[in-house]
């Protein structure tokens, strides 16, 4: 029994922990703050721990991982509305989200070249299911196909939410990204 539950941990710890770097940035572009992306990464880690002996060895444990993350997000956002609203004193920090992104997917590369605070603020003001797809693309650099197995919709689906997402942050931030000299 015991050594069971080692193998346990240790094939947890090797296949699921090296993914906890994109568990935080996926949270803390969901949720919009450091702590609750930390509890939110926390829950995501405790729930696949739990449903570790279900994880099918060998498929894409960061999709699984996301997609625990994504569901918990939600389970809770849905709580969450039901509640009063609380005031948050704490600022978002200013992280740089579009560093690990490659070159694989040209539309996204605009993105990449400015990241500050107005370009955090303009996707948090993404519609939900616009902002989920523009950042596990732009930010985490997952494929069209990891992200339709995430959110469980067909790749032509993540493909049209990542256009349109795009085309809101393009005209949201055209004329800042003119005043900041990002573009001529």
């Amino acid at each position: 029994m015991a050594q069971k539950k080692a193998a346990h941990s240790e094939g947890f710890e090797r296949e699921a922990l090296v993914h906890l770097d994109t568990l935080y940035n996926v949270a803390l572009r969901l949720t919009g703050n450091a702590a609750d992306a930390e509890d939110l990464v926390q829950e995501t880690v405790l729930k696949a721990y739990r449903a570790w002996d279900m994880y099918e060895r060998g498929t894409n444990c960061r999709a699984w991982l996301v997609t625990i993350l994504r569901n918990t997000f939600i389970n809770q956002f849905r709580k969450q509305s039901k509640k009063p609203a609380s005031v948050q004193f704490d600022s978002v920090e200013d992280v740089s989200i579009f560093e690990s992104v490659q070159d694989r997917d040209p539309a996204g590369s605009f993105f990449r070249h400015i990241v500050d605070e107005e370009v955090t603020r303009a996707i948090q003001e993404l519609p939900e299911d616009f902002r989920v797809a523009v950042v596990l693309s732009d930010v985490e650099g997952l494929s069209y196909g990891e992200i339709a197995e995430i959110l469980g919709v067909p790749v032509g689906t993540v493909k049209s939410r990542l256009f349109r997402g795009r085309r809101r942050l393009q005209r949201r931030l055209y004329e800042y990204a003119l005043e900041m000299g990002y573009i001529g």
